[in-house]
């Protein structure tokens, strides 16, 4: 039922993007609007100031300084500039707090948070933000304090916010997912119970982002949004049950599974035999996980499985996107021994990037700018192969002996010249 203690802001420019076939987020900030309690003015005042904003053409939020007593990050604050015209969401601050690894949730939990934030907050919570975070959007500054007073009582802690290191993120992976390489919940937790206070203090050129995935689908974007991805993999043959892949060809044709599985696969790895079953060249694979997802009960991943660690991805900033860059092509990640080298490890690219980046610039950059030999040399890692981002086209070119064969093409080409003269 709506609050009767307002007058609802007419939005007409904003009511014209409820009218397609796709939900709307503005029809979710009117419900909340009508059927809050004590910050509905909050969300009208909001909707009031983005129609203006699309009146406009103009934002009309402004940063500033706002944390809790012993934090130096963690709230990201908004103040508006047209306070004046929309004095109920003047303020209009977002806690940044750090979610279960794997995002695994109980209903209680839930309640709770939206009890707190109900309380103290607008009432408008995203789950979750691209680094992680659970997003508590709409607080006033007084609320700020007792807002994460409350969540921390459950035993919930901010998350990184600024030039700091980032709320990570990790898939769903061994809890419920059949294509997991490693543990990826146990990485996570461990690389940032190490390194909180880089999170709640921010002292880095800029911001650094973890993200776990236990196999390349990558569920969680690390290859292209997180300056350290670890990706699960394996190194032998992928496993085939001969019997299923007969199966799948018995129930979907054989010219579904060439056009489908066969033919999509990017090297060519896949052979259909006369007898529907399937052979692999598995030096060719290169892990891009097409045919385990359409043949899930046939296929999936081998014994020996671990993680590929890659640097630098990054979405546009000073020098457009990046996907990260091979910088270990495969570690283990079963012992305790294991993941605490990947901790050590994660800390060493930390303290190379604290001292060595330019002040906002991302990891990515910093590589491209000092390149690649002095960063493995910086954090101790030997070239390999496998970092070769662009490898030659013609692959038969030898480059043994290059300066000599070099000047024999240069004496040949001149030869013809003087011969044509």
């Amino acid at each position: 039922m709506a609050n009767k203690d307002f007058d609802v802001r007419p939005t007409p420019l904003l009511d014209e993007l409820e009218k397609g076939p796709w939900p709307s987020f503005v029809t979710g900030l009117k419900r909340l609007r009508d059927a809050g309690k004590r910050y509905s003015p909050m969300v009208n005042d909001l909707l009031g100031q983005l129609e203006h904003s699309y009146e406009e053409r103009l934002g009309f939020w402004k940063g500033g300084t706002i944390t809790v007593v012993g934090y130096g990050g963690g709230i990201i604050p908004r103040f508006s500039e047209v306070a004046d015209k929309f004095p109920e969401s003047k303020e209009f601050h977002t806690l940044r707090v750090i979610p279960p690894a794997g995002m695994h949730y109980t209903t209680d939990v839930i309640r709770k948070m939206c009890d707190i934030w109900e309380e103290y907050g607008s009432g408008l919570i995203a789950f979750h933000g691209q680094s992680g975070d659970i997003m508590f959007q709409g607080c006033s500054s007084e609320n700020v304090q007792p807002a994460f007073d409350a969540l921390n009582e459950m035993g919930f802690d901010l998350g990184g916010a600024g030039p700091a290191l980032r709320t990570s993120m990790n898939c769903v992976g061994s809890a419920r997912c059949e294509m997991s390489c490693y543990d990826e919940i146990k990485a996570h937790r461990m690389i940032i119970n190490e390194y909180l206070d880089e999170m709640h203090r921010p002292a880095l050129p800029y911001k650094f982002k973890f993200k776990f995935s236990g196999c390349p689908n990558d569920c969680v974007n690390a290859i292209h949004r997180a300056d350290f991805a670890v990706i699960g993999t394996w190194r032998d043959d992928m496993k085939v049950d001969q019997e299923k892949v007969k199966e799948y060809v018995a129930e979907l044709g054989r010219d579904y599974i060439q056009e489908h599985v066969i033919e999509m696969c990017p090297t060519r790895a896949l052979k259909l035999n006369d007898d529907d079953t399937l052979a692999v060249d598995n030096k060719a694979c290169v892990r891009c996980m097409h045919c385990l997802n359409v043949m899930t009960k046939a296929l999936s991943p081998g014994d020996d499985k671990g993680a590929v660690i890659l640097i630098g991805g990054k979405r546009t900033l000073k020098i457009g996107d990046l996907m990260g860059t091979v910088i270990k092509p495969f570690i283990k990640l079963e012992t305790d021994e294991d993941f605490e080298e990947l901790v050590e490890f994660a800390g060493e690219v930390i303290d190379f990037f604290a001292e060595n980046a330019l002040e906002h610039e991302r990891t990515g950059e910093m590589i491209d700018r000092i390149g690649l030999p002095a960063f493995l040399e910086g954090i101790g890692v030997d070239p390999d192969p496998n970092m070769v981002l662009h490898p030659r086209q013609v692959s038969f070119v030898r480059t043994d002996d290059f300066q000599a064969e070099l000047e024999r093409m240069r004496a040949k080409k001149g030869g013809k010249k003087e011969a044509a003269e």
